[in-house]
């Protein structure tokens, strides 16, 4: 393998620049150089992005946290204690009485009743009337209780002080404004839904006025209402009082001024408001009716007596007499008719009694004659009364005309006297209800429930101050999270590094506490070696060529890890047989003696300036920890670096050492405020950028891949360092990128003894106590290297 490898990097070291380089060729199909999944933000919001940032600042979360539970409980501390006393009140159907026969009956209220009546405890008359019943005005810590919310309320507390004021200076009547105040700011009255009954609450310091106050309030608003019903109810009787002595004298001198006017007309009226002339017309009119209804009966009779046929007529035969000689002369008619034939009409007895027939005969005829006679004269007289009656009534019809004339005046008197009287009588009428009103002093409002004395405190609570301080400080957390990470301007993950910067990542390297840095790098298994490993494979594919002969490491800011990126790339590709030479080409703030440990007193800076001894050559060209990597230190720190690096010579060092080394790094300067780095890019084949994690900020990286291609540069991609995989954050996706293969699965099981156990458990309670505290340190040093970027 090292010889396929020696004989893959010697195929490389024939030029100094590749004919055919192509960077992106073996990268691009994989952006991370690693072979895993690119997953593309999805539209809307990223739950998991949330939930990854809420446990990402867990910690700042934590301590806004404790900041909202400290803070209520400070606050609900400096609140005074309240007690709220409830009483029921039921509001009766309000309505207006009517009385009728005696009986009171009701009309059903509305809702406009009862919220009237709860807007009538709320009243200043009603808050006037408890304070005047609980003599409220003459008591201080009433008038002057503790402030609700006061810091001295914690020495109030601790010291167990009143804290009121002094009401010596006040008059009666400031007193009692006070007090009324007071009474009307702490009440408060809610209808229960779908009854009639109110529930009147007071808030108070003292347990015992909310529940007396609770309780008076309820009570002064039935004695006001009953107070009101009785004073309204003499009211009224006075005026109506008043009002019926008025009507009286009117009706009185109505009905003088009728009767006055009646004499002075010489109208007469009967019971039945009828005149005299009116009562004479009417009966005459009837006897009239009466008189020719007679008329006309006896003028028929008169024509059948004219007509021949008076024996015929009614009056003759019902007449008792006439009946009698009819039948004696029926009967001897028929006596004579049965002797004619025995005896000749001579004969005497036949003639004696024919002369008896003949007799009856004239008795029966002047009957007759006296009955229609009288008949006749009857109709004569009805006539005579007929035509009396008319004149009569024509006479009468005169003076009822003279009548209605004098009658208008009188009616008009009549239609006043009738007014008064009418008015005379409703109010006589609703003077007895009322006084019957004012007897019946029925409440309309009764108590359903006393309050009671409050057995705690219903504010502060605790528990809602405690969740309202959470939910504020949350809150707050939240928008300092969101403002974090609106000015965050660094990488956090690749994925920001490619969209960013668009280049694809080579490597990852993990974050290492400094104090392990050196044994992680010592060590070929840990997570630090194998991430490096994993950088060398990926440049090894970088081209078509393998990896470039030639390449600069650079960073946009310093401290990002190049110069340990630069050395630890060295040691992988010596480890295959590479000749590799290292420059340190940062001749401002030299690093790599430092990190082999070797003197720095030759190097670069003299062989450009041409400083050094041709007996000193062999003494500028180090050899390093293993036998492949020779080192080429800064040298003597020279004033104008950026002159020697642009110079002739240093392109044809670059161009002689990239035939003599398989590999050539040059561990650059920062590129931000530099014109190193540009220089040096411009000599090497590829160019490595190294972004750190949460720390290279987004403007100063753009800003330097920005000039490092307007210098025409090959950037062939970035490694990123310092990356963080916690299990609280978005970058756990990349946990199978601590390459701790080799060391799962190594550790010995031993048996466990109780000392043992008691000595682990210290261990691992000091060592949470250590994390915690290294947590806090790293949070807040990244807090400030932020603010310093951002400056």
């Amino acid at each position: 393998m090292v010889e396929q490898n020696n004989q893959y990097l010697s195929g490389q070291s024939q030029a100094a620049q590749p004919t055919h380089w192509n960077p992106h060729k073996a990268v691009s199909s994989t952006p991370y150089g690693y072979g895993f999944e690119h997953n593309e933000p999805a539209n809307g919001i990223d739950l998991l992005g949330v939930i990854f940032r809420i446990l990402q600042y867990r910690w700042l979360i934590c301590i806004f946290a404790a900041i909202g539970i400290v803070a209520a409980v400070i606050i609900t501390m400096m609140q005074t204690p309240k007690y709220q006393a409830t009483s029921q009140l039921e509001v009766l159907t309000p309505s207006v009485k009517v009385f009728q026969d005696i009986e009171v009956t009701s009309e059903t209220g509305d809702m406009r009743a009862f919220l009237t009546a709860r807007e009538k405890i709320l009243s200043r008359i009603t808050a006037e009337r408890v304070v005047f019943a609980l003599q409220l005005s003459e008591k201080e810590d009433f008038l002057f209780p503790r402030p609700d919310f006061s810091p001295f309320n914690l020495f109030y507390k601790a010291f167990n002080i009143s804290g009121n004021n002094n009401a010596e200076g006040l008059s009666a009547e400031d007193r009692n404004n006070i007090a009324v105040s007071r009474t009307r700011s702490n009440v408060s009255v809610q209808l229960v839904a779908n009854t009639s009954i109110l529930k009147i609450t007071y808030h108070d310091q003292n347990p015992e006025y909310a529940r007396n106050i609770a309780n008076q309030f309820a009570q002064s608003f039935i004695d006001q209402r009953v107070d009101q019903g009785s004073q309204t109810s003499v009211q009224a009787r006075d005026f109506i009082q008043e009002q019926v002595l008025l009507i009286k004298e009117k009706l009185q001198n109505s009905e003088q001024a009728l009767v006055d006017y009646a004499k002075f007309a010489g109208i007469t009226v009967t019971g039945d408001e009828q005149s005299l002339i009116g009562a004479s017309l009417s009966e005459i009119n009837k006897a009239l009716s009466e008189a020719v209804q007679e008329s006309l009966d006896y003028g028929r009779t008169v024509k059948q007596i004219n007509a021949g046929s008076g024996p015929s007529i009614e009056q003759v035969l019902s007449s008792e007499g006439l009946n009698k000689l009819r039948t004696t002369l029926s009967q001897l008619k028929s006596e004579y008719q049965q002797k004619l034939t025995l005896f000749k009409p001579g004969f005497p007895e036949m003639q004696q009694m024919q002369s008896q027939i003949n007799e009856l005969q004239n008795q029966l005829n002047l009957g007759t004659k006296v009955i229609t006679d009288s008949i006749k004269l009857k109709h004569d007289e009805t006539l005579e009364k007929v035509s009396d009656l008319r004149k009569k009534i024509n006479e009468l019809e005169g003076e009822q005309a003279v009548y209605q004339d004098k009658k208008i005046q009188y009616t008009m008197l009549k239609r006043e006297v009738d007014s008064n009287r009418t008015q005379y009588d409703s109010l006589i009428s609703k003077l007895n209800e009322v006084a019957v009103g004012s007897e019946l002093r029925t409440q309309n409002a009764a108590i359903i429930d006393l309050a009671t004395v409050p057995r705690s405190p219903y504010s502060p609570r605790l528990s809602i101050n405690i969740a309202i301080g959470l939910i504020a400080l949350l809150g707050l957390a939240g928008v300092v999270i969101y403002i974090l990470e609106i000015i965050n301007n660094t990488f956090s993950n690749p994925e920001q590094v490619e969209k960013e910067l668009g280049l694809s990542i080579l490597g990852i390297i993990p974050a290492i506490d400094p104090k392990e840095l050196v044994t992680m790098l010592a060590d070929p298994k840990s997570s630090l070696s194998e991430s490096y490993r994993s950088l060398r494979t990926s440049l090894q594919f970088s081209g078509v060529d393998g990896h470039p002969k030639t390449m600069l490491i650079t960073s946009s800011e310093p401290g990002e890890g190049k110069s340990t990126t630069a050395v630890k790339l060295a040691e992988d590709f010596a480890t295959l047989g590479a000749r590799v030479l290292i420059i340190d080409c940062d001749m401002r703030k030299p690093n790599i003696h430092r990190l082999f440990n070797i003197d720095n007193a030759l190097g670069l800076s003299n062989l450009l300036t041409s400083t050094i001894r041709k007996e000193d050559m062999s003494r500028v060209i180090k050899k390093g920890t293993h036998k492949n990597i020779s080192i080429i230190t800064a040298g003597t720190i020279p004033p104008n670096p950026a002159d020697l690096l642009s110079s002739a010579r240093m392109g044809l060092m670059i161009s002689q050492l990239s035939s003599r080394y398989d590999l050539v790094i040059l561990d650059g300067p920062p590129v931000i405020g530099l014109s190193d780095a540009p220089i040096l890019s411009r000599l090497t084949e590829a160019t490595l950028m190294i972004v750190s994690a949460n720390k290279a900020t987004r403007k100063s990286a753009k800003m330097a891949l920005k000039r490092l291609h307007a210098a025409g540069s090959n950037v062939i991609g970035v490694v990123m360092t310092l990356f963080t995989v916690g299990k609280f954050d978005e970058n756990y996706n990349y946990r199978y990128l601590s390459y701790d293969y080799y060391t799962e699965g190594n550790e010995i099981p031993k048996i466990t003894t109780v000392a043992a156990a008691n000595e682990m458990n210290d261990n691992e309670k000091n060592w949470f106590v250590v994390a915690y505290l290294n947590g806090i340190r790293r949070y807040f040093d990244y807090l400030i290297n932020r603010i310093k970027s951002k400056s």
